[in-house]
Protein backbone atom coordinates (compact mmCIF):
# COMPACT_ATOMS: atom_id res chain seq x y z
CA UNK A 1 0.00 0.00 0.00
CA UNK A 2 2.83 2.61 1.33
CA UNK A 3 4.87 1.40 -2.40
CA UNK A 4 1.58 1.96 -4.11
CA UNK A 5 1.36 5.87 -2.92
CA UNK A 6 4.74 6.43 -3.51
CA UNK A 7 4.42 5.36 -6.76
CA UNK A 8 1.29 7.38 -7.88
CA UNK A 9 2.86 10.55 -5.91
CA UNK A 10 6.50 10.14 -7.39
CA UNK A 11 4.19 9.41 -11.63
CA UNK A 12 2.65 12.90 -10.18
CA UNK A 13 5.92 14.62 -9.53
CA UNK A 14 7.08 13.76 -13.02
CA UNK A 15 4.03 14.88 -14.88
CA UNK A 16 4.43 18.27 -13.11
CA UNK A 17 8.06 18.23 -13.92
CA UNK A 18 7.06 17.34 -17.71
CA UNK A 19 5.35 20.67 -17.73
CA UNK A 20 8.00 22.94 -15.82
CA UNK A 21 10.40 21.70 -18.57
CA UNK A 22 8.28 22.13 -21.16
CA UNK A 23 7.10 25.63 -19.76
CA UNK A 24 11.23 26.39 -19.52
CA UNK A 25 11.69 25.35 -22.69
CA UNK A 26 9.10 27.65 -24.16
CA UNK A 27 9.24 30.88 -22.36
CA UNK A 28 11.77 33.63 -23.41
CA UNK A 29 12.62 34.98 -19.54
CA UNK A 30 16.08 33.49 -19.46
CA UNK A 31 17.67 36.38 -19.44
CA UNK A 32 15.88 40.08 -18.78
CA UNK A 33 17.02 44.18 -18.52
CA UNK A 34 18.89 44.95 -15.70
CA UNK A 35 17.79 48.29 -14.52
CA UNK A 36 21.39 49.71 -13.44
CA UNK A 37 22.92 52.78 -14.18
CA UNK A 38 21.59 54.34 -17.52
CA UNK A 39 19.53 51.51 -17.99
CA UNK A 40 16.86 53.11 -15.30
CA UNK A 41 15.55 55.79 -17.21
CA UNK A 42 15.19 53.54 -20.22
CA UNK A 43 11.25 52.00 -20.14
CA UNK A 44 12.11 48.65 -21.91
CA UNK A 45 12.06 45.22 -21.06
CA UNK A 46 13.82 43.03 -23.43
CA UNK A 47 13.63 39.43 -22.62
CA UNK A 48 16.06 36.56 -24.11
CA UNK A 49 15.27 33.34 -24.18
CA UNK A 50 16.07 30.04 -25.95
CA UNK A 51 14.31 30.57 -29.42
CA UNK A 52 13.19 34.47 -29.02
CA UNK A 53 13.29 37.60 -27.90
CA UNK A 54 10.99 39.94 -26.83
CA UNK A 55 10.65 43.52 -26.36
CA UNK A 56 8.21 45.70 -23.65
CA UNK A 57 8.13 49.20 -23.61
CA UNK A 58 5.99 50.92 -21.88
CA UNK A 59 2.14 51.08 -22.94
CA UNK A 60 3.30 49.77 -25.84
CA UNK A 61 2.34 45.70 -27.00
CA UNK A 62 4.72 43.39 -26.28
CA UNK A 63 6.84 42.25 -29.56
CA UNK A 64 8.41 38.90 -30.06
CA UNK A 65 11.05 38.24 -32.44
CA UNK A 66 12.51 34.27 -33.38
CA UNK A 67 16.50 34.21 -33.29
CA UNK A 68 17.37 34.35 -37.37
CA UNK A 69 20.03 31.67 -36.65
CA UNK A 70 21.50 29.40 -34.03
CA UNK A 71 24.99 30.59 -34.36
CA UNK A 72 23.90 34.25 -33.44
CA UNK A 73 23.24 32.86 -29.42
CA UNK A 74 26.17 32.48 -27.12
CA UNK A 75 27.53 28.53 -26.77
CA UNK A 76 25.45 28.28 -23.21
CA UNK A 77 21.98 28.90 -25.35
CA UNK A 78 23.11 26.59 -27.83
CA UNK A 79 23.82 24.23 -25.76
CA UNK A 80 20.66 24.66 -23.58
CA UNK A 81 18.34 24.30 -26.75
CA UNK A 82 20.03 21.08 -27.02
CA UNK A 83 19.52 19.77 -23.66
CA UNK A 84 15.99 21.00 -22.84
CA UNK A 85 14.92 19.11 -25.77
CA UNK A 86 16.55 15.91 -25.12
CA UNK A 87 15.07 16.39 -21.63
CA UNK A 88 11.32 16.85 -23.20
CA UNK A 89 11.48 13.87 -24.93
CA UNK A 90 13.18 11.88 -21.95
CA UNK A 91 10.64 12.56 -19.61
CA UNK A 92 7.76 11.76 -22.00
CA UNK A 93 9.43 8.15 -22.25
CA UNK A 94 10.23 7.93 -18.24
CA UNK A 95 6.67 8.61 -17.48
CA UNK A 96 5.57 5.71 -19.89
CA UNK A 97 7.98 3.50 -18.41
CA UNK A 98 6.57 4.43 -14.86
CA UNK A 99 3.06 4.12 -15.97
CA UNK A 100 3.43 0.81 -17.27
CA UNK A 101 5.53 -0.68 -14.11
CA UNK A 102 3.39 0.52 -11.58
CA UNK A 103 0.86 -1.79 -9.51
CA UNK A 104 -2.42 0.05 -9.33
CA UNK A 105 -1.81 0.02 -13.71
CA UNK A 106 -2.76 -3.11 -15.82
CA UNK A 107 0.25 -3.19 -18.40
CA UNK A 108 1.48 -6.13 -21.14
CA UNK A 109 3.63 -6.47 -18.26
CA UNK A 110 2.43 -9.02 -15.67
CA UNK A 111 5.81 -10.37 -13.76
CA UNK A 112 6.25 -8.20 -10.62
CA UNK A 113 9.80 -8.50 -11.05
CA UNK A 114 9.53 -7.06 -14.82
CA UNK A 115 7.18 -4.20 -13.21
CA UNK A 116 10.29 -3.84 -10.62
CA UNK A 117 12.96 -3.49 -12.81
CA UNK A 118 10.75 -0.70 -14.84
CA UNK A 119 10.31 1.67 -12.14
CA UNK A 120 13.73 1.38 -10.94
CA UNK A 121 15.22 2.74 -14.45
CA UNK A 122 11.98 4.73 -15.11
CA UNK A 123 13.43 6.64 -11.21
CA UNK A 124 16.94 6.79 -12.78
CA UNK A 125 16.07 8.45 -15.80
CA UNK A 126 13.95 10.90 -13.76
CA UNK A 127 16.97 11.45 -12.00
CA UNK A 128 18.71 12.17 -15.04
CA UNK A 129 16.25 13.92 -16.81
CA UNK A 130 16.31 16.71 -13.50
CA UNK A 131 20.36 16.42 -14.47
CA UNK A 132 19.61 17.75 -18.15
CA UNK A 133 17.40 20.64 -16.78
CA UNK A 134 19.66 21.54 -13.78
CA UNK A 135 22.66 22.00 -16.15
CA UNK A 136 21.64 24.10 -18.97
CA UNK A 137 19.81 26.65 -16.03
CA UNK A 138 22.56 26.66 -14.12
CA UNK A 139 25.30 27.18 -16.92
CA UNK A 140 23.34 30.22 -17.92
CA UNK A 141 22.24 31.69 -14.87
CA UNK A 142 26.36 31.39 -13.85
CA UNK A 143 26.93 33.35 -17.39
CA UNK A 144 24.63 35.85 -16.32
CA UNK A 145 25.78 36.71 -12.97
CA UNK A 146 29.72 36.68 -13.68
CA UNK A 147 29.24 38.91 -16.83
CA UNK A 148 26.71 41.24 -14.49
CA UNK A 149 30.06 42.04 -12.01
CA UNK A 150 32.06 42.47 -14.63
CA UNK A 151 33.83 45.49 -15.00
CA UNK A 152 34.76 44.77 -18.45
CA UNK A 153 30.72 44.28 -19.79
CA UNK A 154 28.60 47.69 -20.25
CA UNK A 155 25.59 48.28 -18.36
CA UNK A 156 23.24 48.11 -21.70
CA UNK A 157 24.03 44.76 -21.90
CA UNK A 158 24.12 43.13 -18.90
CA UNK A 159 21.25 41.13 -18.02
CA UNK A 160 19.51 39.64 -14.29
CA UNK A 161 17.77 35.69 -13.65
CA UNK A 162 14.58 35.25 -15.42
CA UNK A 163 11.67 33.93 -13.88
CA UNK A 164 12.52 30.58 -16.44
CA UNK A 165 15.28 30.23 -14.82
CA UNK A 166 14.13 30.20 -11.25
CA UNK A 167 10.94 27.76 -12.73
CA UNK A 168 13.87 25.28 -14.08
CA UNK A 169 15.70 24.96 -11.02
CA UNK A 170 12.25 23.61 -9.04
CA UNK A 171 11.45 21.72 -12.28
CA UNK A 172 15.40 19.52 -11.78
CA UNK A 173 14.39 19.74 -7.81
CA UNK A 174 11.04 18.34 -8.04
CA UNK A 175 11.93 15.34 -11.20
CA UNK A 176 15.10 14.26 -8.82
CA UNK A 177 12.58 14.13 -5.86
CA UNK A 178 10.04 11.81 -8.15
CA UNK A 179 13.04 9.65 -9.37
CA UNK A 180 14.21 9.07 -5.91
CA UNK A 181 10.48 7.93 -4.51
CA UNK A 182 10.14 5.80 -7.24
CA UNK A 183 13.71 3.92 -6.49
CA UNK A 184 12.76 3.59 -3.17
CA UNK A 185 8.88 2.71 -4.16
CA UNK A 186 10.37 -1.13 -5.40
CA UNK A 187 13.58 -2.10 -3.73
CA UNK A 188 15.13 -4.89 -6.02
CA UNK A 189 14.44 -7.92 -4.41
CA UNK A 190 16.83 -10.83 -5.41
CA UNK A 191 15.18 -13.75 -7.11
CA UNK A 192 14.74 -16.68 -5.11
CA UNK A 193 15.26 -20.05 -6.72
CA UNK A 194 13.15 -23.30 -5.26
CA UNK A 195 14.98 -26.19 -5.60
CA UNK A 196 13.54 -29.92 -4.73
CA UNK A 197 16.46 -30.92 -2.39
CA UNK A 198 16.15 -34.78 -1.90
CA UNK A 199 16.48 -35.60 1.85
CA UNK A 200 19.58 -37.53 2.66
CA UNK A 201 19.24 -40.26 5.44
CA UNK A 202 21.51 -43.10 7.01
CA UNK A 203 21.92 -46.20 4.60
CA UNK A 204 19.02 -48.83 5.93
CA UNK A 205 20.46 -52.17 6.48
CA UNK A 206 17.34 -54.55 6.32
CA UNK A 207 17.57 -57.07 9.92
CA UNK A 208 19.33 -59.98 9.33
CA UNK A 209 17.75 -63.38 9.96
CA UNK A 210 19.54 -65.20 12.86
CA UNK A 211 20.38 -68.29 12.25
CA UNK A 212 20.05 -71.32 14.81
CA UNK A 213 23.66 -72.83 15.26
CA UNK A 214 23.03 -76.93 15.67
CA UNK A 215 24.01 -77.74 19.51
CA UNK A 216 26.51 -80.53 19.77
CA UNK A 217 24.31 -81.58 22.54
CA UNK A 218 21.84 -84.16 22.35
CA UNK A 219 18.12 -83.07 24.25
CA UNK A 220 18.74 -86.49 26.66
CA UNK A 221 21.93 -84.70 27.98
CA UNK A 222 20.01 -81.98 29.65
CA UNK A 223 18.10 -84.00 31.35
Amino acid sequence: MVSSILQIVSLSLGVIGLVGTCAVTGLPQWRVTAFIGENLVVFENRWEGLWMSCVRQANIRMQCKIYDSLLALGPELQASRALMCVAVALEFLTILLAALGMKCTRSPVESELAKGRLLIAAGIMFILTGILVLVPVSWVGNTIIRNFYNPLVPNAQKRELGEALFIGWATAGLLMVAGALLCCSCPPEAEKSYRYAPAHYGKYNPPQPTRKVPSMYSKSEFV
